[in-house]
């Protein structure tokens, strides 16, 4: 049995402005580009994008369980936390990403919305909860954003246990956005499941 961790996840933007005396002069603000466009939409980005480097902190900190015995993987050398570190500016820059309005899923894309008791909501009704409160949307992106940036420290530090850490804590701000949006129906379920779960400390000290 492989176990690791997992991963989508969000505070608001705080602008300042300064008074400018008569006497004095400030350069103007840079403004804002008006042709950023999004071309995918939040499903193909997580999948092309944001997911899949994400896995550069996941599995970087592994425990192999077989019947050979426990085998642990760690970053160790310069390649290894570096790619951990490729993994962490994709996830907090990935979160600005997320933030700029855009589809849900590609047009035609039903999820697995279908059918009585359906797992998922579908696209359109995720949208409606995204557009309703897109105050709560950009909290979860920015706590995202934050344990990215966090595993940044993690990696200058060169810390294995801190980045386990990092990386449950990931998973676990994904895990809450999915149920928010994707399938809270599972809410119940997943939380119980948790309770059940024991989880694994990598051991102090090993290489």
């Amino acid at each position: 049995m492989r176990t690791r961790r997992r991963c989508f996840a969000c505070a608001g933007l705080i602008y300042l402005s300064a008074l400018a005396v008569s006497t004095c002069s400030s350069k103007p603000a840079a403004a804002v580009p008006a042709d950023l466009t999004p071309y995918v939409s939040i499903k193909e980005l997580m999948e092309n994008l944001i997911d899949p480097l994400a896995d550069n902190i996941f599995d970087a900190v592994v425990t192999d369980i077989s019947t050979s015995g426990v085998v642990d993987t760690k970053p160790v050398t310069d390649d290894d936390w570096a790619k951990v570190r490729v993994g962490a500016v994709a996830l907090a820059e990935g979160t600005n990403l997320l933030k700029m309005p855009r589809r849900v899923a590609p047009p035609g894309e039903t999820n697995k919305s279908l059918g009585p008791n359906a797992p998922e909501l579908s696209p359109e009704q995720i949208q409606a909860k995204i557009d309703q409160d897109r105050a709560l949307w950009n909290a979860k992106a920015n706590e995202l954003r934050d344990l990215a940036l966090k595993v940044l420290d993690v990696v200058k530090a060169r810390d294995a246990d801190a980045l386990f850490r990092a990386g449950s804590e990931i998973d676990k701000a994904c895990e809450n956005c999915h149920l928010e949006y994707w399938y809270p129906g599972d809410r119940k379920a997943v939380l119980e499941d948790e309770a059940k779960h024991a989880t694994i400390t990598p051991p102090k000290g090993k290489p």
